[in-house]
């Protein structure tokens, strides 16, 4: 089995923009907009379940009904411009976070891309994120060397419906001319897990604690990062040849999967 293509989710994937960003940049955005509620980390793994920011917003209105205090009669005659305009606030913030510096990448990304770019895999990302995050995480968050190295983008803009429909993975393999058994899409929820199985795809998912919960039955591998030298890979489900995963771990598991079929 031929690997051609790692197919990257962004939040919580690439970069823990869940734990240092987005979370950080609605609590802001509602302490400017004068709204008393914030978003705890046991609420905001719950409403990670949504398929996108402004899908997340309307739907914790209508579930927890916090008080609006001036933004009720907007919201009740209009909800959708009213959470275009708070998630707009929030892209802002999510932007100042990722131009200082503040949201890491996570262990063994830089590593895996570039080995995937030495040995001429595509590489692309493909994420639920609004543009704005994405202008923000490819121009801050990564970089130009990284940025460079990544071939094809696909936002939650893009598709008619974000994950867990596998529209965005569908549209990746469309645009690459590849097959589903040529890719390995990363992961980091139950969420994206399904959009890409719904594809085809074999998944690996490196989970964290915005989605330890998560039902991961269907993945290919489960680890707590990629991994990296100094920073070992903890393996909850499958097996590495090291202590980080490789290419040669990928196309492994791919041939191993492909025998099974």
């Amino acid at each position: 089995m031929t690997l051609r293509a790692l197919l990257l989710d962004v939040d919580g994937t690439v970069a823990d923009t869940e734990t240092f960003g987005h979370r950080p940049a609605y609590n802001r955005a509602f302490r400017k907009l004068g709204f008393d509620f914030r978003w705890t980390p046991r609420l905001y793994r719950k409403l990670l379940r949504q398929p996108g920011g402004r899908e997340r917003l309307l739907y914790y209105v209508r579930q927890y009904q916090p008080d609006l205090k001036q933004h009720a009669a907007q919201m009740n005659a209009d909800p959708v411009r009213w959470a275009q305009e708070v998630h707009d606030l929030k892209s802002r913030y999510f932007r100042s976070f990722m131009r200082k510096g503040k949201i890491p990448l996570r262990p063994g990304i830089v590593r895996l891309i570039g080995e995937a770019k030495a040995a001429n895999l595509r590489v692309a990302l493909v994420t639920n994120a609004s543009s704005a995050s994405l202008k923000a995480l490819l121009s801050y968050g990564l970089s130009d060397e990284l940025a460079q190295q990544i071939d094809l983008i696909v936002g939650g803009d893009d598709v008619p419906s974000k994950k867990p429909a596998p529209d965005s993975y569908l549209h990746a393999l469309r645009a690459l001319e590849l097959q589903p058994w040529e890719c390995i899409a990363v992961e980091d929820s139950g969420v994206g897990l399904q959009a890409a199985t719904a594809a085809g795809i074999s998944t690996i998912i490196t989970h964290n604690p915005n989605t330890d919960e998560d039902d991961f039955s269907q993945a290919a591998m489960v680890l707590d990062s990629l991994g990296e030298p100094g920073a070992p890979a903890a393996v909850v489900r499958g097996e590495l040849a090291s202590e980080y995963l490789r290419l040669t771990d990928i196309e492994a598991l791919l041939s191993a999967r492909a025998r099974a079929a």
